[in-house]
């Protein structure tokens, strides 16, 4: 229960002015307003607005309206100034004050009196009850006032009247109140172009549905640049104009629960759509004319729907297959010139098994929604949803219209994941009855109601959307981290097997060097030693002891390796013999020499028959072979050893041989002796 007092005077004829208080009884709600100097206003359960009668423009003489404000206990009450302009000439009679409290305990918070104050911070309540009271006497000027009010949960509260224009951020947060539908202001735009920044911001949310006028509630917005040209609307009873360019616009953040629900592109099948009754008809020739429900696709093509009976029995049902989450409805009549029907006004019913229906109502509220629809043929008209509608089937049920029933409509909204149990499937509706009249072009038309609508706010995020699209990315990040730790290794195996082939630390480096040197071209191997020396010269150093001083020369094919050390060949070789003016082996450096019955032979050994074409030297260490023998403790002068000529090679041959192979010999180590058959490459001596 609650109580409101409200102190009235009326304008009169004389000077003479009374105050008459009227008691008023029991209110069904904690919010009222009385009086005769009350504007436009809309006092919401969490928020609402307040004007001065006939603002903006000037208020009349000896007037007086109290509004008594009450929010749920434990919430207090903020409230801001749009505008403040009351004529300061007489402020006991000309003021607005605002108490805390209701009732004869209330106690003044503040009182305003006076032109085009500006009263930028909120006003704050110590309670959750608040009075607001107006009045007037004789005054000449002043547009009264308009303020917004909420619950202090919403600091970031903004009047009906603030623009785009007063928002310098590229994004912000607002709250918008209750009633802005009343305020007064013109917007340029729709959704989802944008809205001119000259545009009240709370208007354009409630033309864009993301906010309902009866409840308001909180908005993002952004800001951007602006556009050459504005496209005008109606939508949620609110009229949007064709606006020119601007130098930014704004527009909301919503969670896109707007799409289509499938009538205008088919998906809806025509065994989908039903109707209390189709109209048909025959013109002048016989031709039959049908306005079933087929026809009531927004923008298609023929005919619309049209009912047979002109009553509020009718209705046009649309089954959706399964639930979905309904935020809107767009609207408009015959789209024919020369049928121009169409409902300006309809209820809502929904339901989940087609039995059981509901009528659509706003939040709080008790009675049922009237959506004003189309005010010609053509236009489209959109109405939202708030709160959306979660159901299978949707029912349009037509209250008033123009000369005929006649209706194509759209669905607004999105799929709905919550799943709900199936009691059993609806039958399907009988026939619609079928009117065979003659249209009347001129019927009866009703009046079309003056409607305030509400909006759609922004739906919720759909969870079940967010992981399917969260896991595939997952899946790749982790198929990537895999994929990369499995090359790292790989890599790494590769770079240790490589090393480990190819690393000599276990080998003796200058042995392995010069054991393969001997198979790279000559002038690679300029930098290192070769010995060239006559096997006469081996024998030689017997007999004198000594040990000949090696001379390293570049050969012009590879060489044997002779050094310190025990090195040895993994496969034969084949050296060619040397090519001079003389082939008579007047060279003392020569391979193919004869050498001493009693010591291994040091070049060459015999080829087999169908081996290579050169023979192969042996490899052997000469000091390890004759370390024994103490006639090379002395070393000889490699110029003594090159100093012999051919006759003294000649004279060392070994008489144990024969004069064919006086020169190239197998080594004589106990082995079976060469056949006969085994060539050797002994250089021939030139016939003089």
């Amino acid at each position: 229960m609650g109580r409101a007092v409200m102190v009235g005077r009326g304008p009169t004829g004389t000077r003479l002015f009374f105050l008459s208080t009227v008691i008023i009884l029991t209110a069904r709600s904690s919010r009222a307003q009385q009086g005769d100097g009350c504007g436009l206003s809309v006092l919401g359960p969490c928020s609402g607005s307040l004007s001065s009668l006939g603002y903006p423009g000037t208020y009349p003489n000896h007037t007086v309206c109290e509004w008594e404000i009450s929010v749920p206990q434990g919430r207090r009450l903020h409230f801001r100034f749009a505008d403040l302009d009351i004529e300061e000439n007489n402020c006991q009679v000309n003021y607005l004050r605002i108490y805390d409290g209701i009732g004869p305990h209330r106690t003044q918070i503040v009182k305003f009196c006076g032109l085009g104050l500006n009263v930028p911070d909120l006003i704050l309540s110590s309670g959750n009850q608040v009075t607001v009271q107006f009045m007037s006497g004789t005054h000449q000027s002043g547009r009264g006032f308009s303020l917004a009010y909420s619950t202090t949960e919403h600091a970031d509260l903004i009047t009906c009247l603030d623009k785009g224009i007063h928002f310098t951020e590229a994004e912000f947060t607002r709250y918008c109140p209750a009633g802005c539908l009343t305020s007064v202001g013109e917007i340029s735009g729709t959704i989802p172009h944008g809205y001119r920044d000259s545009s009240p911001v709370c208007l354009a949310a409630i033309h864009a549905g993301v906010v309902s006028n009866s409840v308001g509630g909180q908005i993002s917005v952004v800001n951007s640049k602006g556009i050459p040209h504005y496209d005008g609307s109606l939508a949620n009873n609110v009229s949007s104009t064709v606006g020119p360019l601007s130098n930014s616009l704004f527009t909301f953040k919503t969670s896109g629960c707007y799409g289509t629900l499938g009538l205008e592109s088919g998906i809806v099948r025509d065994s989908q759509l039903f109707a209390s009754s189709v109209w048909e008809w025959s013109d002048v020739i016989g031709k039959p004319s049908e306005w079933g429900p087929t026809g009531a696709r927004l923008n298609g093509a023929g005919l619309p729907w049209a009912s047979a009976h002109s009553n509020q029995q009718q209705w046009l049902q649309v089954d959706l297959k399964k639930e979905k989450r309904i935020t809107g409805i767009t609207t408009t009549g015959s789209s024919l010139l020369e049928y121009q029907f169409y409902v300006s006004a309809y209820r809502v019913l929904y339901s989940n098994d087609g039995q059981h229906w509901n009528i659509y109502r706003e939040a709080d509220a008790t009675q049922d929604k009237i959506f004003k629809g189309n005010t010609n043929y053509l236009q489209e008209v959109r109405n939202n949803f708030i709160p959306p509608i979660e159901a299978r089937y949707v029912r349009i049920s037509p209250t008033q219209w123009h000369q005929r029933i006649a209706l194509k409509f759209e669905l607004l909204g999105c799929q709905f994941h919550q799943a709900r149990p199936r009691i059993y499937h609806p039958a399907r509706p009988p026939p619609p009855s079928v009117a065979t009249d003659t249209p009347p072009m001129y019927g009866q038309t009703t009046h079309t109601p003056d409607i305030r609508n509400t909006t759609m706010p922004p739906c919720t995020i759909n969870d079940m959307a967010f992981a399917t699209m969260l896991v595939p990315v997952l899946v790749m990040i982790l198929t990537t981290l895999i994929l990369t730790t499995v090359c790292a290794w790989h890599w790494k195996n590769r770079k240790n097997s490589s090393e480990g082939a190819y690393d000599l630390s276990h080998w003796d480096r200058t042995d392995w060097w010069k054991s393969m040197k001997q198979f790279l071209p000559s002038k690679m191997a300029e930098g290192e030693e070769s010995v060239r020396y006559s096997s006469s010269e081996v024998g030689r150093l017997r007999v004198r002891g000594n040990t000949p001083r090696l001379r390293a020369e570049p050969a012009e094919y590879a060489q044997p390796l002779v050094s310190g050390v025990m090195t040895s060949l993994g496969q034969r070789s084949t050296f060619k013999p040397e090519e001079g003016s003389d082939p008579g082996y007047t060279d003392p450096n020569l391979y193919d020499a004869p050498m001493a019955t009693d010591i291994y032979h040091a070049y060459a050994q015999p080829l087999p028959a169908s081996g290579a074409e050169y023979a192969t030297p042996i490899m052997i260490d000469i000091a390890s072979h004759l370390s024994g023998s103490s006639t090379l403790n002395q070393p000889t002068t490699v110029s003594s050893f090159m100093g012999r000529g051919p006759a003294s090679l000649l004279t060392r041959t070994d008489s144990g041989q024969s004069g064919r192979s006086m020169y190239d010999t197998p080594k004589n180590t106990g082995q079976a002796t060469p056949t006969k058959d085994l060539a050797y490459q002994v250089p021939q001596k030139p016939v003089e």
